[in-house]
């Protein structure tokens, strides 16, 4: 019997955000407990409590009614935010101890760092071990073929020409390409390539393309209108594995500040956005692909969420980094009134954001005529 897409899409939504999410939450909690620090609760999910234990350190673990993250809480939390506990402003150093408030400065940020480096570890270790088992591609920046419509054709390259550099940047690897052109639609480029042993250089216009996924979303990218030369995989051993997921971990985290910042600019629509159903519809796909393709897929949310955390934005672990920068150079924590307003402006900002987004991804199903 076939498996409805909507119930693969949920499963593979849970598969996929369910151990990235445990997993960041683990970071905390580990480095909170070699820092001494007690955790009163470790919940996969917000809201009520579905099910849990209590461990023999007091803390409760449990699974709560909306799976659309979690938490740690740790002794002196007032909430699942991370908000200090009001009640311990005054307290001595015997009732501090072992309080995520009572740790040192450094302590308190390492702790937080923790989830997004543990998120951004987990997609090294994806990239390095696809690397290790499959290899690298390698394809030369050479022009193999060209689109119906292409922009690189009309500016004058020709089959066989070698892109060697992108406004000014050396070009060594055809997937380079991608990178200088997907996220800059309309723009004028200039590249230099090499034919038959002499260099040249020409301005080409990107020409815009949308691209409309099975799920009704739309993306516009930045296309040269070329396609590569037959690619070759190439072995790499257990360091060069490593450095490649550490490269292609950095990469995925620069394209997501530069669509990001272009969203903020105006530059792209925010429409462009997704959000849970976006994500489990991609998850559904994705699974239905194969494990590899899903794996690969939970790299690439791995390293959203880490990236996605480390907003300087109240509620989130940036945001408590930024609280306790304020706090080293003011060499006192800010005051419980303005870290309650700072609370509350962040939790509101992300609800909308969370809303907006979950508006965006059912605007685009095909049951509301998108």
């Amino acid at each position: 019997m076939q498996i409805p897409f909507a119930l693969t899409a949920v499963l593979a939504f849970v598969l996929v955000l369910g151990p990235l999410v445990v997993l960041h939450e683990l970071g905390h909690y580990f480095v909170g407990r070699l820092f001494g620090v007690r955790a009163d609760a470790f919940s996969v999910g917000f809201g009520r409590e579905l099910t849990g234990w209590t461990d023999r350190r007091g803390t409760r673990w449990k699974i709560s009614a909306i799976p659309l993250g979690g938490y740690v809480q740790f002794a002196g939390d007032a909430n699942a935010a991370g908000m200090p506990d009001a009640g311990l402003a005054n307290a001595d150093a015997e009732a501090m101890k072992g309080t995520f408030p009572g740790a040192s400065l450094w302590q308190r940020a390492l702790i937080v760092l923790a989830g997004p480096l543990t998120n951004f570890l987990i997609a090294v270790a994806i990239f390095a071990a696809f690397a290790m088992t499959f290899g690298i591609s390698a394809t030369p920046p050479v022009v193999g073929g060209f689109a119906p419509q292409s922009a690189a054709r009309a500016a004058g390259l020709e089959v066989g020409d070698r892109i060697i550099e992108i406004d000014g940047v050396a070009v060594h690897d055809f997937t380079e390409i991608a990178r200088k052109v997907t996220l800059y639609p309309g723009r004028t480029i200039t590249v230099v390539a090499e034919r038959q042993g002499k260099t040249f250089a020409l301005p080409i216009t990107l020409a815009a393309h949308t691209d409309t996924d099975g799920f009704g979303g739309k993306a516009t990218r930045g296309m040269l209108g070329i396609s590569s030369v037959r690619p070759t995989l190439e072995p790499v051993g257990p360091i060069q594995a490593v450095k490649v997921g550490v490269g292609d971990s950095f990469e995925a985290i620069r394209m997501t500040a530069i669509g990001l910042s272009q969203i903020v600019t105006g530059q792209r629509s925010a429409r462009e956005m997704g959000g849970p159903v976006k994500i489990a519809q991609y998850s559904g796909q994705t699974m239905e692909l194969g494990w590899s393709a899903m794996v690969l897929f939970a790299a690439t949310i791995s390293i959203n969420l880490a990236f996605i955390n480390l907003l300087p934005i109240p509620v989130l672990d940036g945001g408590h980094l930024a609280l306790y920068a304020a706090e080293a150079v003011r060499r006192k924590p800010l005051g419980a009134r303005s870290q309650e307003w700072a609370f509350r402006a962040g939790l509101a900002f992300v609800l909308a954001l969370v809303l907006f987004v979950t508006i965006n991804d059912l605007a685009s199903l095909p049951i509301f005529g998108s």
